[in-house]
This record gives C-alpha cells, structure tokens and sequence, in this order.
C-alpha cells in the first residue's frame, strides 16, 4: 500500500512539473502575438539586435503618408533618428521603450501611441524581457523620411534619466 501510494505521489508530481513547463512554454510563446508577417530585417546598420520591418502603405502623392510594422525582438532597438515631418507609433503588442533626445527614457506597452516631433532626435524598441511590435505613420513624406544617427549605446539604453552630453 506504501509503495502504491508513493508512486502514484512521484506520478502526480512528474506530471504537475511537465504541465507547468508547458504552461510556462506556452505563455512565452503566446507574448507576441503577431498581426503581420515580420518583413525583411531591419539593416545592422541602423539596429541594434533583430529588428523586422514590414510596409503596408506606401507613401503616395496623394496621401503622402508612409505606414508600416516594425518588430523587435527583447533587447533590440534602433538607432537615434529623426523624421523630417515626424513620427506616430502605435504600441500593437509586447513592452518597450522611447526616449527622445535630453528627455527620460519612457516605458511603452501594447496600447500606448506615441507622437515624435518633426526633427527630433529619438529612438526606440523592445525592452530587455520583451519583444515589441509597432504600428509606425510618417505623414508628409514629401518632407522626408528618417535621418539615421548613431546607435544607441548600452549605457544609453539601460538609463532611464536623462544623459548628459
């Protein structure tokens, strides 16, 4: 009877710990869900870690507005850049981050919209734990599309006042 009893108690443990691995795996999995394919990855050159871009409006002469989705997977990010006429990102699924030029760093997530003035430095992108997917609209493209500065360097990225320069 002992020994019944103590199998059936290692039996149940075993599988308490694989449901919870595969709860655990499948919550992981389940964090980004993505809208639209990925795209084509985001040049070395202008990102730091894997970035995903996918257009889904191009810019026209009668709209003049450019539409698209960027993922990042946790910890990548862009470099600084700016928008000529500015920028509109609407935070679709997973926690990242925004700084704009001389301003704290600010912690974005699924549901927030975020306005980059024209001509502003600034950067953005998935957080360290999480990936980041965004909806991003560049309006009067006859103004020009992005100015790529520097990357954004660790120091950088982990501070959350802002640096001194």
């Amino acid at each position: 009877m002992k020994l019944t009893l103590i199998t059936a108690l290692a039996l149940l443990s075993l599988l308490m710990v694989s449901c919870s691995e595969q709860t655990k795996k499948m919550t992981n999995e389940m964090e980004i869900q993505a809208i639209f394919p990925k795209g084509e990855p985001g040049p070395a050159a202008n990102f730091t870690g894997n970035a995903w871009a996918l257009g889904l409006v191009a810019s026209d002469t009668t709209l003049n507005t450019l539409v698209g989705n960027v993922y990042f997977e946790p910890g990548a990010r862009s470099n600084w850049h700016l928008h000529p006429a500015g920028q509109i990102l609407i935070i679709t699924d997973g926690v990242g981050y925004h700084q704009i030029q001389g301003q704290p760093r600010q912690t974005i997530k699924k549901g927030d919209v975020v306005k980059c003035p024209p001509n502003v430095l600034h950067w953005h992108g998935a957080s360290p734990d999480s990936g980041l997917q965004q909806l991003y609209i560049i309006p009067n493209t006859e103004k020009g599309i992005v100015v790529w500065k520097q990357k954004v360097t660790d120091e950088e990225y982990a501070e959350t006042k802002p640096l001194q320069k």
